[in-house]
């Protein structure tokens, strides 16, 4: 699928069932354009919000069965309609976006998750919803894959979220390793933040690793798009490693040698 942003994980690539790349596609071009409403441009914060409540009120519209001429909604209601998809997840997504235009702080790593379970989560479990693989553990496994992956983001992306004003790194981690937001400004790698990074990735890998079981439950060559997914997430913690937590200079990009070595390990999964 072509996308216009750099992604290092797989999205509705030919890996998945045929069946599934069209209802994925939508859903991708609605989280996307939502999240791009939350972070691209100049618009102000005002405008932000005002684009993203369009988006809800367009899934308000959805939800009654009330018509909408605009091709992507039309697409996107024809995909809950035929697949019954809980339309409280598309809900979550766009508040975790506007979430994004007004904080840029987050106080623990709790605080944290509780924005990974709505930016994140409920793309997991709309995947799991359009295979029918529901049951409690498969969307807890599901809500650490996909909170992973969203944490390796931002700790690949430390240096451009500081562009952005945002620092999603715990701000009690930070204290309690010494790191202040000068050190980010500075791209100051130094031994705390060293150890500051070990431990953010350490946890994130401990939360992939939690989830990744997930794969044993997935049908085919689903399944094998997440163990891809997976191994891609956990590839680019081993890259942050490798320029030891230099995420400064050094932002991970997975090259063919990288998905040679993702292609190996998931053949153990």
């Amino acid at each position: 699928m072509p996308v216009d942003h750099y992604e290092n994980f797989p999205v509705a690539s030919l890996l998945l069932p045929k069946a599934l790349r069209q209802p994925i596609e939508v859903i991708y071009h609605f989280a996307r354009s939502a999240d791009d409403l939350a972070d691209e441009g100049d618009a102000p914060p005002s405008e932000r919000l005002q684009g993203l409540k369009a988006y809800q009120q367009a899934l308000d519209r959805i939800e009654a069965g009330t018509p909408t001429d605009t091709p992507l909604f039309q697409r996107l209601a024809q995909v809950i309609q035929t697949h019954q998809l809980p339309i409280q997840l598309f809900r979550d997504l766009l508040d975790a976006f506007a979430q994004d235009v007004v904080k840029t702080r987050y106080t623990d790593y709790p605080d944290l998750l509780d924005y990974c379970r709505r930016s994140a989560n409920p793309v997991g479990r709309l995947l799991l919803h359009l295979c029918n693989r529901t049951a409690a553990e498969q969307l807890h496994q599901s809500d650490c894959i996909c909170s992973a992956l969203q944490l390796i983001n931002f700790w690949q992306d430390v240096a451009i979220d500081w562009q952005k004003h945002r620092i999603y790194i715990p701000q009690n981690d930070m204290a309690n390793f010494g790191i202040d937001e000068g050190d980010i400004a500075a791209g100051h790698r130094s031994p705390a933040w060293c150890k500051l990074m070990g431990f953010q990735i350490e946890r994130t890998r401990a939360l992939m690793r939690t989830g990744a079981p997930l794969v044993q439950h997935l049908p085919g060559r689903l399944g094998w798009e997440i163990r891809l997914t997976i191994q891609g997430g956990l590839r680019i913690l081993d890259r942050i490693e490798a320029v030891n937590y230099d995420v400064f200079l050094h932002r991970p990009r997975l090259g063919l040698p990288d998905w040679l070595a993702i292609a190996c390990r998931s053949l153990t999964m």
